[in-house]
């Protein structure tokens, strides 16, 4: 390391497995205004997503399948941990993020004015990326890699021009290949003013001159026309193309936007088109910036598996689809799975964003969190219950607000950080047991939304949902509880099926995940098809739910019909969690044994089995704090220990 302001990546982090590509260079945090056909001027609120063109490959080739990993610099504050905890989400390996201590994270702001117009300011002036130098590059980094990726940006100083040729060093020494994203934007060389960052071309001898050095070393270039324009330091497209070919061997790929890529591999003819072109998608045109970053990860999905280079093309294109389509940069690539169900079943759609079958594909692929395989959840959000003990003992309904701090105090004694625990609590009474929780390192926070008893269902606090859930954190999980059976009147069916559909709409819309709890046995007969019927009727509407909250089932069979109606409709949802509905714990035990019936049953969301005698007992004064957290850790713990015997664990 060259400087005493940037620490290390930690020792000992390498992949175990070997790297298919390493990129180099920008990171930035993107702020994208939310208010389309505005002028920047005139935006009210940003989504933040991680941006930078070998960020936005890191994370979009990981997405596609392959093994990737990040060398760039990041601010020392929180937009820098953002950048390196969301690429690590995304599967990105971090050993490359240095941390530099005087410098602040890069960041972009953008709006989307028109169709292909997109205003953006850089604030980049003494940035952390663009210290990057030569220490950063650790040799052992660069060869656990089958390619690197270097892009045009950062050659622009002498820093990080040193740092990517330290890196194409030791690639071509280890018989890594070497991949070129010219990457040109003028204003990043100097060459043009701040409010000009959409400006794509300027011409200029001295960055011609940078980048015609790089060309000899590649194995793989890229770029769009005006990129190969100033790469070659020609004046016309085939020109362009000859001088780089004279240059450089490499494979080509010419960007061209809507109209696809054409990929050279050989000789440049005099005929432009003559070179191998993939498949095209005929798409709406919404936003066009991180296209080219999407393009270039579906090529390396590709070109790094040795497929033919007409399939390379023709997932480049597939990817860029998917970006121009929608609005930000890389939380809206494609994972291998979307791009697989595309390739295979098209879009009836020109504007890929209103396809629900790729959008839900996209979520349950992406969304924020590895696979849940075990939750066991204290859920303390009952409202009306305790509100009815606190009457009943003449209690203050401000000292439940108190319980349930003891309540999130008891399973934090139990689950002591490890995976697999979780808790419910409710907005009313509960606000400053989800701050207590939020430190408490649970595996899983949900939260209510349903006015407690209503039949039909009703929001609690506004029937304008989505205004209400916009204020959470990401990582709570809506739940709705809905008494809900098959053989309800059919005014009644309807009115609750519009209101769980507006409620799943609402949560995709704000990007928060929805438990759907479900209660038919109070209404009705519980038969072995009563569950797996009204499961099957929420489908039908389009609701796709990433947990379902169920009673226990009366028999095996019931939990295999259950099992059954998820796996035709929804092979990517979570699973199932078990209720409680204050059973003794025994009885709770042996229906846990039941659900071994149901492997997608990953474990229960129990309350008042836990809660109900130690809220008494302190609200009437006879229980102190310890006791009552001590009371409730305990009879957690009998049902943790309870479900993990049946599960042998």
């Amino acid at each position: 390391m060259t400087g005493s302001n940037a620490d290390a990546p930690p020792e000992g982090a390498l992949p175990k497995a070997m790297l298919d590509v390493i990129t180099i260079g920008r990171s930035s945090v993107d702020l994208y205004g939310q208010q389309i056909g505005s002028r920047l001027e005139d935006i009210g609120s940003f989504a933040k997503s991680v941006g930078g063109c070998p960020a936005n490959i890191a994370i979009g080739t990981a997405r596609l399948g392959l093994k990737s990993g990040l060398i760039t610099r990041v601010g020392d504050e929180q937009m820098g941990r953002f950048i390196r905890e969301q690429s690590a989400r995304e599967g990105v390996a971090t050993d490359g993020i240095v941390t530099d201590r005087e410098r602040l994270t890069a960041l972009v702001l953008l709006a989307v004015e028109a169709e292909g117009v997109s205003p953006m300011i850089f604030y980049r002036s003494d940035c952390a990326d663009m210290a990057l130098d030569e220490g950063d590059i650790d040799e052992d980094f660069i060869r656990s890699s089958r390619a690197v990726l270097v892009s045009g940006t950062h050659f622009s100083r002498p820093n990080t021009e040193a740092a990517q040729r330290k890196a194409i060093r030791i690639a071509k020494a280890n018989g890594g290949k070497v991949i070129f994203d010219i990457d040109y934007r003028p204003n990043l060389w100097g060459l043009a003013g701040h409010a000009e960052g959409f400006e794509r071309y300027v011409k200029s001898d001295r960055v011609s001159s940078k980048m015609k050095e790089t060309l000899p070393d590649c194995d793989l270039i890229v770029g769009t026309e005006e990129e190969i324009l100033i790469a070659s330091g020609a004046d016309d497209v085939l020109g362009a193309l000859r001088e780089i070919r004279r240059l450089s061997p490499a494979t080509i790929v010419l960007k061209r936007g809507a109209m696809g890529c054409i990929v050279y591999d050989g000789p440049i003819s005099d005929n432009l088109e003559d070179g191998i072109v993939g498949q095209g998608f005929p798409i709406e045109v919404y936003n066009v910036l991180g296209a080219g970053d999407a393009f270039m990860s579906g090529f390396l999905r590709g070109w790094l598996r040795d497929e033919p280079l007409k399939t390379c093309a023709t997932w480049a294109n597939a990817c860029g689809a998917f970006a121009v389509s929608r609005l930000l940069c890389s939380p809206e690539y494609p994972t291998w799975e979307e791009l697989e169900f595309f390739l295979e079943k098209g879009s009836k759609h020109r504007a890929l964003r209103k396809d629900d079958a790729l959008n839900h594909i996209h979520w349950a692929t992406t969304r924020r969190g590895s696979d849940i395989p075990l939750l066991m959840a204290l859920a303390i959000d009952h409202r009306s219950q305790l509100s009815s003990v606190a009457d009943e003992l003449g209690v203050s309904h401000d000292r439940i607000h108190a319980f349930k701090r003891l309540a999130v105090a008891a399973a934090a004694r139990v689950s002591q950080g490890r995976e697999g625990y979780g808790m419910l609590i409710d907005e009313r009474f509960g606000r400053e047991a989800l701050f207590d929780a939020a430190q408490k390192n649970f595996t899983w926070i949900g939260r209510p939304v349903e006015m407690p008893g209503s039949r039909p269902l009703r929001f609690e606090f506004s029937q304008d949902i989505g205004s209400q859930l916009v204020d959470w954190p990401l990582g709570h999980c809506i739940k709705c509880l809905c008494f809900y059976h098959p053989e309800d009147p059919a005014p009644l069916k309807k009115e609750q099926q519009e209101k769980l559909l507006t409620l799943f709409e609402a949560a995709r819309k704000v990007g928060r995940e929805l438990l759907i709890e479900i209660i038919a046995g109070k209404n009705g007969p519980l038969k072995d098809d009563t569950v797996a019927t009204a499961v099957e009727e929420l489908y039908a509407l389009g609701i796709k739910p990433d947990w379902w909250k169920l009673e226990p089932q009366a028999s095996p069979a019931a939990w295999k019909a259950v099992e059954a109606a998820i796996a035709r409709n929804d092979p990517w949802c979570r699973g199932i969690v078990l209720l409680g509905l204050e059973a003794p714990a025994e009885e709770l035990e042996k229906a846990f044994k039941a659900t071994l019936a149901a492997p997608s049953v990953k474990g229960f969301a129990v309350g008042r089995t836990i809660f109900a005698h130690a809220a008494r007992e302190w609200l009437s004064g006879r229980m102190s704090d310890d006791e009552a957290i001590a009371d409730m850790a305990g009879r957690f713990r009998q049902l943790t220990d309870a479900w993990l015997r049946t599960r042998g664990l």
